[in-house]
């Protein structure tokens, strides 16, 4: 993203600048630059023929002279350069303690624990279905009275299939609704969905209940799809959510629809050659991203038989993907953009005022994890108390920076801050990098390409 020209005057003190301790470039296929912060989130490109400024401008000592003098204060305005004695390391500290703020809360809502889908790489078991009236009286009660003290809220809405039960999500989506506006409380929500059920009236009713961004899955062509995402009981859903998909596009409405594409050793081939087909179908509607990602064992009892790719088939892929799909013209998700920004590579079940409720009140910390037993924090009781138990909350939300030196010293600690996935560090004891991070010059590379596609496309 080119850096927008604003003029700024900096007051000296005497002392020098350098460079950000949490910068990260990459060159673009022009020759020019692509600078990252991620402690402010900002990116920037640069061309071939401001490269040599640009690198000028990023030693440390006093600002240069010349050309390079205009870029100076636009690098200082982004946080690509700090004082020479500015404390980085104490501004990640005061960002990780940040996340403690009782002000934002966001919760990850199993509106019904059964799926009418039987994906090959599911994990879940479905032991459960509907939420519970007691529950649902509980949420209504605990954020009525909550929201009293917030500026924000988040709803998430999961399953099993959350849109097997949509008189549930309205009941409850009115009722936080209602709470948030009589508070002044900012009120958000996305849905993860097979799409089956998703069709351009169910979508008006979501959108009317404030639910703007989705998640539908896509693994291939109908043949491909459909073997590996059909119905429990059998029978194929490939053009079932296709044709929903396509309906949605009438809706003259804002909303976003990330079309992920699950990928493995079986159908990289499979994958390719849909990129194609998802570009006839959704590049003409920016409200429409793909979003490529690996399978993964994740505790299912088919884990032992999932042809999953090795972790460098995985970051190659995902970004091979990617640059496939912008250069047919389609969107990648906002998901990888947001990934970049300060905290935002942090898993929802690292923050202290992120929960996942059961569909029969049982509280926990991650929606994947469902029978572990660290993972059952307490409950919510029907009159909106909750029964939650402080050291296992502690597990999974102090298990990342402030244990791992280097997670401490990397550049992209004010994402990330360790905690991208303390399951997985739980797991394994190692550290949950993530796809971004561990390509970040790849990550900035499809960033400018996106960039770059964008702005062709507004020049036609």
């Amino acid at each position: 993203m080119k850096m927008k020209r604003m003029g700024m005057f900096l007051m000296g003190n005497g002392l020098g600048w350098k460079p950000s301790r949490f910068n990260a470039q990459s060159e673009s296929d022009d020759g020019g630059v692509v600078l990252y912060n991620s402690y402010t989130g900002a990116v920037a490109s640069f061309s071939a023929e401001e490269r040599a400024a640009l690198m000028l401008c990023l030693r440390p000592g006093e600002p240069p002279s010349g050309p390079a003098a205009d870029l100076h204060p636009l690098l200082v305005e982004q946080g690509f350069l700090v004082r020479e004695d500015t404390d980085e390391l104490r501004r990640a500290l005061f960002l990780h303690q940040s996340l403690h703020a009782a002000d934002t809360m966001h919760l990850v809502l199993l509106a019904t624990e059964a799926c009418n889908f039987r994906c090959t790489y599911c994990y879940e078991s479905f032991p459960r279905g509907a939420m519970r009236q007691e529950v649902m009286e509980g949420l209504e009660a605990y954020i009525a009275s909550r929201s009293k003290t917030l500026n924000r809220l988040t709803i998430s809405w999961h399953g099993g299939e959350p849109l097997l039960v949509p008189h549930l999500i309205e009941r409850l989506s009115r009722s936080f609704i209602a709470s948030c506006e009589a508070n002044d409380v900012v009120y958000e929500a996305e849905m993860s969905t097979n799409g089956y059920f998703l069709t351009r009236e169910r979508l008006n009713q979501l959108l009317d209940l404030h639910v703007g961004r989705f998640m539908v899955t896509l693994d291939g062509e109908e043949e491909v799809h459909n073997k590996r995402r059909g119905l429990h009981g059998g029978g194929g859903t490939y053009r079932t959510i296709v044709n929903n998909l396509l309906s949605l596009k009438d809706v003259d409405r804002p909303f976003e629809i990330n079309l992920r594409v699950n990928f493995d050793n079986s159908n990289l081939e499979a994958v390719a050659g849909f990129i194609p087909v998802l570009r006839d179908l959704f590049a003409d509607d920016p409200r429409f991203k793909v979003y490529f990602r690996p399978v993964g064992c994740m505790g299912g009892e088919n884990d032992l038989n999932l042809p999953v790719c090795d972790e460098h088939t995985k970051d190659h892929k995902i970004w091979e993907f990617n640059e496939m799909a912008i250069a047919e013209g389609l969107q990648v998700s906002s998901f990888i953009s947001d990934i970049l920004l300060p905290t935002g590579a942090i898993c929802y079940a690292a923050k202290p005022n992120s929960f996942v409720v059961g569909s029969d009140g049982v509280l926990y910390k991650c929606s994947v994890a469902l029978e572990q037993d660290n993972n059952r924090l307490g409950r919510i009781y029907r009159d909106g108390t909750l029964e939650l138990d402080n050291d296992k909350l502690a597990l999974w939300t102090t298990s990342g920076e402030e244990h791992d030196e280097n997670c401490r010293a990397c550049f992209f600690r004010p994402a990330c801050q360790g905690n991208h996935c303390p399951l997985y560090r739980m797991r394994t004891g190692q550290r949950p990098c993530s796809y971004e991070k561990r390509q970040i010059k790849q990550t900035l590379r499809t960033v400018w390409l996106q960039n770059e596609s964008k702005q062709a496309s507004f020049m036609k």
